[in-house]
Formats: structure tokens, sequence, C-alpha cells
């Protein structure tokens, strides 16, 4: 009997969602996919070569690196336009500062170093960062992923900074909500055990996409449904929300599929 056996797990994710489905079903639980965001593809979204030609346009005092994925994601883009090389020498001048290991090692992997790395993993210890270095009168390119962060980058706005948005992967609604409000039935009627989330773009979605059954579906998470995060930045809508989340100790998908079976295992089907 496998650990996961009469476990129901939904997920909302749409990045590495098969290789996720196919680790929770390894471990004998039933998913319900429903991708509450889809991805704006990199090489037609217009507003990341507008975001990139102005990066290009000056001198960049300081780049901010949030993720890996989506820094790679940019420098594909980048490459699409022919401006892969051009790009990386402007960033290479700058002072790099980056979110954790997996945005240093996207900066490495390209043959850059970064000054800086916040111990904690945190946009908030990031952004700090930058700040007590001295932004003021500095261009800032920042690299945002899926969402932006206006708390964060107007602080350093606030600070002096002329601050550059990057946005690979913004996201929109899905085309097809139908599987989203499916989920969120299942879940009020008690046939699913735990939500797992992967980003908090697909985290504050869900909420939206549930409509005039918010509520009663907060008070689901808020009881006995597990909310599983795969950290900290994706389980902030919710806690925001007044719902608790369990998280991995290491931010990676790994990890919180490992944390998901120590979860449930013990609770009764």
């Amino acid at each position: 009997m496998a650990d996961l056996d009469g476990i129901t797990i939904g997920i909302t994710a749409e990045r590495r969602a098969d290789d996720f489905v196919a680790a929770l079903e390894r471990h004998g639980a039933t998913v319900l996919h429903a991708p509450t965001i889809r991805i704006v593809p990199l090489p037609d979204d217009t507003e990341l070569r507008a975001a990139t030609d102005a990066v290009l346009a000056a001198p960049v005092g300081f780049t901010a690196v949030t993720t890996g994925a989506g820094f790679r994601g940019w420098l594909s883009a980048a490459e699409g336009w022919g401006l892969r090389e051009p790009l990386l020498e402007r960033l290479g001048a700058s002072r790099i500062f980056v979110r954790g290991p997996k945005a240093a090692g996207a900066v490495r992997g390209e043959g850059l170093r970064e000054e800086s790395s916040a111990p904690e993993e945190s946009n908030a210890e990031l952004f700090e960062g930058l700040r007590a270095a001295g932004v003021r009168g500095a261009r800032v390119a920042v690299q945002l992923h899926g969402t932006l962060l206006p708390e964060l980058t107007g602080l350093l706005r606030a600070s002096g900074a002329d601050v550059v948005q990057v946005q690979p992967y913004r996201w929109l609604s899905p085309e097809n909500a139908e599987p989203v409000h499916d989920l969120v039935e299942s879940v009020l009627a008690g046939r699913v055990h735990a939500l797992a989330f992967t980003s908090a773009p697909a985290a504050t979605n869900l909420l939206a996409l549930a409509g005039s059954r918010r509520e009663e579906l907060l008070a689901a998470l808020r009881g006995p449904v597990l909310c599983a995060c795969v950290g900290p930045v994706t389980a902030a809508p919710l806690e925001a929300a007044g719902v608790s989340t369990v998280q991995p100790e290491r931010q990676r998908l790994g990890a919180l599929v490992k944390l998901l079976v120590a979860e449930l295992r013990v609770r009764p089907s």
C-alpha cells in the first residue's frame, strides 16, 4: 500500500505541473490538476521586450534577481530578440543582488557574480539589502517573477532609486476556468484532503476565481483541508486571508512532495 492511497490532492501550478503530478501519483495520491494562472509566452511578451530595452538604454547601478527561472527566462527571450550579449554586458557591469541560491546559480551560470545573496531567501531581505547598499540616484533593474512587488519596489523608489521593472512569466487567468471551479466544488464537498501551491499568483487567483464561494473555500482551508506551500512567498496570500499553511524547510518541489507525504500519510482518508 502506497503512503497516499485514498488521499486526494489539488494542485494549481502550470509550470512543472507534470513533474508535480507524477511525483504525487507515485506515492499513491489522486491528483486534481486545475491551473489557476497561465503564463504569457516569453517571446511574445511585448512588456518584457519594452522593459529589456529600458534596461539597455542607460547604465545600471544595481540588478536585483528574485528567481533563477525568471532570470534564465529573461535571457532566453533576450536571445530570441538578439539582445542577450548586450544585456549580459549591461547587467555584468552592475552590482548584482540575488534572493537565494537558485538565483545565484542562474547568475553564475551566465558568467556573472552576485555581490550579495539573501540568507533567508526572502524578497523583503533582498530589497532591504539593496536599500542598505545605497541606491539613491542609481538605476536599479529588478527582475520580478510572475507578479509585481509594489510594496518593495516602492521602498527603492522612496530611497531615491530609478527602478526598471522586468517581469518575465507574467500571468493571466486561465482561458478555461472550469477545472478551477470543479476543484473548488470538490474542496467544499469534502473530497480533497490537501491543496498544494508553488506560486503566490496561483494561490491569489484561486481565491479570486472562487467568486461567491470564496468565504466557503476559506472556511474549508482554515479547517480540514491541508494547505502546503513551497515557501513563505507562496504562502503569503493564504496567510493574509487567515489560512494556516505548512512549508518545507527547503523551497524546492521535491521537498514539498516529501512534506505532503509526511503530513498526509498519518491522516485518516
